[in-house]
């Protein structure tokens, strides 16, 4: 079996394009051109796996307003999500990359999260998308039956110590910076320490507001969420 029928054997799917996942495994790094390499997949991959997440939290939560369904949207399309479920799959072990990137961090972050987008536009381009919508949910289902509305409705302290704990060993602390104005307005500034780095601070207009806003600073910073423009 050759490596191209072990990828196929990995996401139980068989492509009648070889050449689309052979470009979707190929870094810039190691193509002749960077329009030989799987960046522009990458691009069309995002988009199909935004669609296809996007439609099945719309299902899956009938009675949640749409800034609702973008917090749990942006943390299910993440990169850090992306490049998790791609280590997972073993995806990195198939990408052809140059010289002096194989024991490079990137290629179990950044690259392994570029290669399961581009996995998603080839499977996409090559068999429709329905195929594609087909390997999304076999791939995230498990983290789109798993999550919880509820847990990510301005609850970002619980998000944030569920992925400290699980993925980085540690529980977050809150400390309070500062807080200022009279004892009827005050409002308070808060931030996230973990181990030894100590994440961007935030304000509200009460300790619990402001340990919130800290923690979905800290999540932004981990990739975990995505900056939204909505308010939290």
């Amino acid at each position: 079996m050759d490596k191209f029928e072990q990828v196929e054997q990995l996401l139980s799917y068989h492509f009648k394009n070889k050449a689309i996942l052979i470009e979707a495994l190929t870094h810039s790094s190691q193509a002749d051109h960077r329009l030989l390499s799987n960046e522009r997949l990458e691009f069309l991959g995002d988009a199909v796996l935004s669609l296809v997440v996007c439609q099945a939290l719309y299902e899956k939560f009938p009675t949640y307003l749409e800034g609702d369904l973008t917090k749990i949207k942006s943390m299910m399309v993440s990169r850090k999500t992306c490049s998790r479920l791609a280590g997972k799959m073993g995806l990195e072990g198939y990408l052809k990359i140059g010289k002096g990137m194989a024991n490079s961090a990137a290629l179990s972050g950044s690259l392994a999260a570029c290669a399961l987008e581009s996995i998603i536009a080839a499977v996409y381009l090559d068999g429709g998308f329905e195929a594609a919508r087909e390997f999304i949910l076999k791939v995230f289902g498990p983290l789109i039956e798993n999550a919880d509305a509820q847990s990510h409705q301005e609850n970002f302290k619980s998000l944030l110590q569920q992925h400290a704990q699980q993925e980085l060993n540690l529980t977050p602390i809150y400390e309070l910076l500062d807080e200022k104005g009279p004892d009827h307005n005050k409002c308070f500034e808060s931030a996230v320490m973990m181990g030894d780095k100590r994440f961007p601070s935030a304000w509200g207009t009460n300790k619990k507001e402001a340990e919130q806003k800290a923690a979905y600073a800290a999540l932004v910073e981990l990739g975990v969420l995505e900056p939204i423009e909505a308010d939290i």
